[in-house]
């Protein structure tokens, strides 16, 4: 086993994925509004943007806890909540503010229960089609699930010597994932193809659960445990970054192909796991040595990167006031002029999250690990 060698290097590949991801998931939501006709095709995958932050969020908070363990044989539960917190927490519950204190921040009219929302479960139950405002905070559900978890399983796989079986139990955890999909599409959604449930229970059973959506997590698990441990993978990625890119693209095309329909049976099963492996395949490139996203460094990218977690949060409802004025004042809302005020409307946004909220928060956090470490 071996730590890998660049650990302590800034990865601006996987700025450019998060850029990315924001973008697409930006492009698929702003469907939901009124749009220009191309934003239906250029959007329509935008939904896999998500999966990307999955893969993202799997392979970087592994990666430190893996880093944490070769370093100390052990984890500090205090330090990573600490961190978790004050990154996730303080805008997220701004948000809920923003949601529940002023109706007019709404895109939908209603929302799921508060308690939900505040014990990251919304994901489950969650009624799209009656309950749909601030539903995109399903993934965060998942996210912050995974970062309970993981550290106690792995805290529990030190000390039962399971530890070193980390990649088995990724490869189980996509199988798993593909199986209960499979399982579900045949008792929950088949029975309901042909009437007007359909889409609140795929969405419900196959698309937001936690457990049907293991796959990109678990991509990002995986290829972050192999880059800590194995010379023979760190090897291959390091020397064959273009290639790694290509192989990641042409893969990604053939998922969109599979899921060309969002709801079959195909893109139900199988989809989300292609596309988990796609967008492992490409940060496998973005964190290649030889790869020209590893070596590619770019403004635009790293702050929208930056900017992805507040904006990702917020985008709904700003775009929603932001059309809602334009109409007012008899703006055209379905034009381009309306997508570029609306975009630069989101990137104000997440910059107000940064100074007013993201930032105190880390002044904070600092203060209270550098006491933690005294």
């Amino acid at each position: 086993m071996s730590a890998n060698p660049y650990s302590s290097v800034k990865l601006y590949g996987l700025d450019h994925l998060r850029a990315l991801a924001i973008v697409l998931v930006l492009m698929y939501h702003y469907r939901a509004f009124k749009h220009p006709g191309w934003i239906d095709t250029v959007g329509k995958f935008g939904w896999t943007g998500v999966d990307l932050f999955f893969v993202l969020s799997g392979f970087l908070i592994s990666g430190q806890l893996f880093k944490e363990i070769e370093r100390s044989k052990r984890i500090s539960l205090k330090t990573f909540f600490i961190k978790r917190f004050f990154r996730i927490i303080p805008p997220y519950l701004f948000t809920l503010f923003l949601y529940f204190s002023f109706p007019f921040f709404r895109e939908r009219e209603a929302l799921s229960s508060f308690w939900k929302f505040i014990t990251f479960t919304q994901n489950y139950g969650l009624d799209v089609i009656n309950r749909g405002t601030f539903s995109h905070a399903w993934s965060l559900c998942i996210e912050e699930q995974f970062y309970l978890v993981l550290p106690l399983l792995l805290l529990v796989g030190i000390q039962t010597k399971m530890y070193r079986y980390t990649f088995l139990f990724t490869i189980f955890l996509i199988l798993f994932s593909l199986t209960i999909r499979y399982i579900t599409w045949n008792i929950s959604v088949v029975p309901v193809m042909e009437t007007d449930n359909f889409w609140k229970v795929w969405y419900m059973k196959i698309y937001y659960p936690t457990h049907t959506r293991l796959d990109g997590l678990a991509v990002g698990g995986m290829i972050s445990f192999l880059m800590q441990y194995s010379l023979k993978f760190q090897k291959m990625v390091h020397t064959n970054g273009n290639t790694l890119f290509i192989a990641g693209v042409v893969l990604l095309g053939i998922s969109f192909w599979v899921c060309n329909d969002q709801a079959s049976q195909e893109a139900s099963v199988f989809g989300f796991t292609c596309v988990a492996l796609s967008y492992g395949i490409i940060l496998m490139s973005a964190v290649s040595g030889s790869s020209f996203l590893f070596k590619s460094k770019s403004y635009v990218t790293a702050q929208l990167a930056g900017l992805s977690y507040a904006v990702y949060l917020s985008h709904k409802g700003i775009i929603h006031i932001v059309q809602g004025t334009l109409h007012y004042f008899n703006v055209e809302t379905s034009g381009g002029i309306s997508l570029c005020v609306c975009l630069v409307a989101c990137i104000a946004g997440g910059l107000f999250f940064r100074f007013v909220i993201e930032r105190p928060s880390a002044k904070l956090k600092y203060i209270i690990l550098s006491k933690k470490s005294e």
